[in-house]
């Protein structure tokens, strides 16, 4: 039985731990707005995803990730450094609090979630693995690659993904193993592989980088679901929610037809919808430990996720990927977020 003294101490350990978790939670946030500016994750230079422009300025869709953080956050969308990783040192970087959000072209899988101390927030861009290759070679299908020499970029989910689709079709590969994609591609150019594989997203943004991009193609075959998106550090659920609510805002801001163009006019809009997530009814930030005008801040400096979307990735890029999968879930895709309210 216990006495109350033991219940005294039960009640005190109780208040610290409750304290202590409370702090933890917070830390990131608190760091965040004593830095300034939020540190971001990203590729090592991938068009289209994360990759500084002419003038050194980082653009991208997981760029815009991390400029809504900074918006939702700080008010101030450019409030933002940008720490360049390869596919090898990202999750190290993440682990160690070097940056506080990945935002680089990463697949949420069983492991990384549950091993590495790691929450993926969410899914900014359903992807596939497949295959780029040279069109003299005169290949249409991915059956037709047995005993192919394929370039592939190490400490990513394509190489598990290519030895496992070998194996369950009989086939025989020679790995050609570089650690970043611009050895990769620059692998593929020269000749040393016969095809290039990863993500469908990366390979066009890879062919892009070709001298003759004309010169290869990418084959209709789609090996894997690649689901790509940020992550955070467990055991900071504040945070978590403030990235994960971020991307929603995005998505929610196309689902109701609210931009960077029309944000300030639609704080006028009577759908109680729209006034929800531009923090005219309540504050929907609060809980987070943010302004009402959150989302707000985040559609006018950022834009919603079509936004985004085409003009990184999409036909209005370089890339001309069409939104496909990636489309609203009442436009036939599988973007979809929870309300706001």
């Amino acid at each position: 039985m216990l006495n109350k003294k033991h219940l005294v101490l039960l009640a005190s350990a109780g208040a610290i731990s409750v304290a202590g978790v409370a702090t933890a939670h917070a830390s990131t946030l608190e760091d965040t707005r004593s830095r300034g500016a939020v540190q971001c994750g990203v590729s090592d230079g991938l068009p289209g995803f994360s990759a500084p422009d002419d003038s050194g300025e980082w653009q991208g869709l997981d760029v815009d990730v991390c400029r809504a953080v900074a918006a939702a956050v700080l008010g101030d969308a450019d409030a933002v450094n940008y720490i360049s990783l390869n596919a090898v040192e990202r999750f190290t970087a993440l682990q160690s609090g070097e940056v506080d959000i990945l935002s680089r072209n990463t697949t949420w899988t069983t492991t990384r979630d549950t091993t590495l101390g790691l929450n993926f927030t969410g899914v900014n861009f359903y992807d596939g693995q497949g295959f780029m290759v040279s069109r003299d070679l005169g290949i249409s299908e991915a059956s037709e690659l047995d005993g192919a020499a394929i370039c592939i970029q190490s400490g990513t989910t394509t190489e598990l993904n290519l030895a496992d689709y070998f194996r369950a079709n009989d086939m025989e590969f020679d790995p050609i193993v570089f650690d970043t994609s611009e050895q990769t591609v620059g692998g593929f150019q020269a000749g040393r592989c016969d095809v290039l594989t990863s993500d469908t997203s990366q390979l066009a943004a890879l062919r892009i980088q070709l001298d003759d991009p004309d010169g290869a193609m990418i084959l209709s075959d789609v090996i894997s679901k690649e689901p790509l998106g940020p992550a955070v550090r467990q055991g900071d659920d504040q945070w978590f929610n403030i990235v994960k609510w971020s991307l929603f805002a995005m998505l929610n801001g196309e689902e109701y037809g609210v931009s960077s163009e029309n944000a300030e006019e639609m704080r006028d809009s009577e759908n109680p919808d729209i006034a929800r997530l531009l923090g005219q009814d309540g504050n929907y930030g609060e809980g987070m430990g943010l302004d009402a005008d959150w989302a707000y801040n985040i559609l006018s400096q950022v834009g919603n996720y079509a936004e985004s979307f085409e003009r990184n990735v999409g036909m209005d890029s370089p890339l001309e990927i069409e939104r496909g999968v990636n489309a609203l879930w009442n436009q036939g895709g599988f973007q979809y977020a929870p309300p706001i309210r």
